[in-house]
Order: C-alpha cells, then structure tokens, then sequence
C-alpha cells in the first residue's frame, strides 16, 4: 500500500489562493503517489468558532467544493468530515490521560494562536488542540504530514505521544513525519505578512474574474511609488510577490522595470490580475458543475467519510487490545 498522507483544514470559511499555494496545489500532485486522507476538521473549528457552529455545515460543503475545484480527485483522495469519525474523539480522550497541561502551554504554536486570538485564559478545547491533531494523525496511521514551519511543533507533539503509547501499552501506532512545505507564505492584498480570510485580505477561489480585478486594483503596493515614472522597489510590494508565484516566467521583468520606473502600477496590477484569473477560470467551471448537482458533493463526503470510518475502528480496535480495553471481544 501506498503511504498514507494526513492534511486537511478547519472550516472557518471559504478556501483562498493562499491556501492554493500553500496546500491545496501541493495536495494534488500528491494524490497521484500517495494514499491520502483529507480532512475537514469541524470539530477543531470550534475551538476558536465554538459560538457559531451553524457555520460549519455551510463551510463543510464549500470546502469541499474548494477541494473539488483545485482538482482533488475524490476517486484517488479520502475526503471526510472529522466530526463524524467517533474514534478520533476516542483518541482524544486516550492521548490526554498522559499529555501533561505543562507541554501544551509550552507549544508555540498554540501560545501564539492564543495571542492571536486575544486569549488570556485558555479553553480546554483549544489548549488540547495539538492531542485532537494527534488523534487526526494517528486514527488513520498516517506517515506523512505536509506542513509549514508554523505546524512543526503540533506533529513533534503527536510523534512524542505516540511514542509514549508505544512505550506504555504496546507499539501498534506509526510515528509520523513532517514534510515540509517549501512553498513561500502569501502575502495579503494589504501588505500584511499573510493572506488570511480573517483578515479580509484575501482572493477566494470562487471570486469572480470582475472581483479579482477589482481587488488586485485595489490592492497596495510599494508606498514609496507616488508617480509612474518613481523608481520601485519590488521587495516590498504585494503585487511583485504575486508575479513571483504566479508569473514566474515574466517576473524578472518586472521587477527590473519596477526597478528602472518603466512600468506603472496599474500596468504591473493588470499583468497579474490576468494571470490569477487564467488560474481560477478552470476552477470556476468546475465549481460550477458542481453547484447544479451539490448531491454529488454530499455522496463525496459521505463515501470518503465511511472509507476513514473503516481505518478509524481498525486502528480502534488495535488500540483498544493493546490498552486492554477488549473487554468482551472474544479472542
């Protein structure tokens, strides 16, 4: 059997061109060499949206839209909705006996999520977020996990909880591996170090060709560039970065024009704006397919949810025995 690959995403909303880059174009390739589980990760969304829950099953459908329409193929990737696998709560519960309060607060990422979010006082729910991604991992038996640099500490958590499972019952998990994402982070249509939904700095993959010109248009660029003719400085425009990424071939260009003042920015932002809308246009017909039947995106969910379903008791049952917890199993 092929590796398995563990990736996914909370539904807090409709996916962007950062996550396109940073996840879901890598996603793809992906899928043509490896066993891989998506997951749509509801329950996790609550721990920062625990008082909107009526916005999950909207996202869930979205999300999955967004992943059919990047060209996830639902015949070679597991797509499934993680609220609905009642063993990776099982996990949860499991893992946390022996996760200790100490290392959790110690996790960067979750104490800069935290400062992100405003938290003084921590909820259970987010504070236990790195065992629910542990349980995530390790339901399926995943081996290989795409990541940023951001996420390293949340699977350096999961590979020493399953060493302690391991070592405490018997070696029935597999210790994951980070892969790591050399792609760079997409800088917001603000300037701001990362496009985010959150942040209202982004371009969604539904948008239409008409709203992305009109938010490239919008966009800033280099501060400094009052006058067409003013000399630039590409470094620290958001509209450079995007040529790097999704006009590779032209960008040098650009930037030695930006550089010399030969190009205007609206110019520079047109350029673009036509290449992002050359990316999304596919994307927008498939999207659109799948609109006039949303029945099909339901039977997608519903058939990758039972094939993770069939993991997840295997895995359980596994787990189970080696706890001793296989009370009335026969043996």
């Amino acid at each position: 059997m092929d590796e398995r690959v563990l990736t996914g995403d909370r539904v807090t909303g409709k996916l962007h061109l950062g996550h396109y880059v940073g996840s879901l174009k890598n996603r793809v390739e992906l899928q043509n060499n490896y066993d891989i589980f998506i997951e749509l990760a509801d329950v996790q969304a609550l721990t920062t949206h625990f008082d909107k829950p009526e916005m999950l099953k909207k996202n869930v459908r979205n999300i999955t839209m967004d992943y059919l329409a990047s060209g996830i193929d639902p015949e070679k990737s597991t797509i499934f909705v993680q609220s609905l696998i009642p063993e990776i709560a099982e996990l949860t519960v499991y893992y946390s006996m022996f996760v200790t309060v100490s290392a959790l607060r110690h996790n960067p990422t979750t104490k800069s999520e935290a400062e992100a979010h405003g938290y003084k006082d921590l909820y259970y729910g987010f504070l236990g977020y790195p065992v629910s991604q542990a349980a995530d991992i390790t339901f399926c038996k995943a081996k290989l996990i795409p990541v940023g640099d951001d996420q390293l500490p949340h699977i350096e958590q999961t590979r020493r909880i399953v060493r302690r499972f391991n070592q405490l019952y018997h070696p029935v998990l597999i210790e994951p591996e980070a892969l790591i994402s050399e792609v760079p982070r997409l800088v917001g249509l603000d300037g701001n170090n990362k496009m985010s939904k959150s942040l209202g700095n982004a371009i969604q993959l539904d948008t239409t060709e008409q709203d992305v010109n009109e938010k490239i248009k919008n966009a800033k660029t280099d501060p400094a560039r009052v006058h067409k003719n003013d000399l630039g400085h590409p470094e620290v425009c958001p509209i450079y970065a995007y040529h790097r990424i999704f006009r590779s071939e032209g960008a040098d260009e650009i930037c030695e024009s930006c550089k010399k003042g030969t190009i205007g920015c609206m110019e520079c932002k047109k350029k673009i704006a036509l290449s992002i809308n050359h990316l999304l246009e596919p994307m927008r017909q498939r999207r659109a397919d799948y609109l006039k039947k949303p029945e099909i995106v339901d039977e997608i969910l519903i058939a990758g949810t039972q094939r993770a379903r069939k993991v997840a008791k295997e895995t359980m049952r596994e787990v189970r025995e080696a706890m001793n917890l296989d009370y009335f199993c026969s043996k």
